[in-house]
């Protein structure tokens, strides 16, 4: 019982990821949800409480597996960006989450990623008190180009992205980091 219930819980995710991810939090129905899990759409507030308490699930999950899966390296911070560009374009609904949390739920800083800058942030200060990382942006300013430049690219706009190829955004991802830190 106790497996079908995990089971019948990770359909569930999976279901809202696509759909929050096309959505929107406002957009989202729990009927399509349900529909394509396959189950009710009572054990969605059985395991969940409430739509809202799906997308924060939906969203710490899909934030726990983007920070497990695109590690923070301050020592070399042109592959964190690479990295960072290869997950946004396997895996686009990390930046359309995100997305929708910053536009229906602007009343504050997301708390699993505050906590996660807060760590990046010490390790940038760290570098470049070693160093190793250039001091002509601050910490802060530095985090927004590493995570900007990536996003940007990775989800330019169909008109920009065909006159280039993939390996061409990435690499220049990694040169524009590059020449942020000479």
């Amino acid at each position: 019982m106790a497996r079908d219930a995990h089971a019948t819980r990770q359909r569930l995710l999976e279901a809202a990821t696509a759909e929050f991810a096309e959505h929107g939090i406002a957009g989202a129905r729990v009927d399509r949800v349900a529909a394509a899990a396959g189950c009710n759409k009572a054990l969605i507030y059985s395991y969940f409480g409430n739509k809202d308490q799906l997308f924060e699930a939906v969203f710490a999950r899909n934030i726990a597996e983007f920070y497990e899966l695109v590690p923070f390296d301050a020592t070399d911070l042109p592959g964190y960006a690479g990295r960072l560009f290869d997950h946004y374009e396997a895996h686009p609904v990390t930046l359309r989450l995100s997305t929708w949390y910053r536009l229906e739920r602007a009343e504050g800083a997301m708390p699993a990623v505050s906590a996660v800058n807060d760590v990046r942030l010490e390790r940038l200060r760290q570098a470049q008190a070693d160093g190793v990382v250039s001091t002509h942006f601050d910490p802060v300013q530095l985090l927004v180009l590493l995570q900007a430049v990536p996003a940007a690219w990775a989800t330019t706009n169909p008109e920009l992205a065909g006159a280039s190829t993939r390996e061409f955004r990435r690499r220049t991802v990694v040169e524009a980091i590059e020449k942020l830190l000479a």
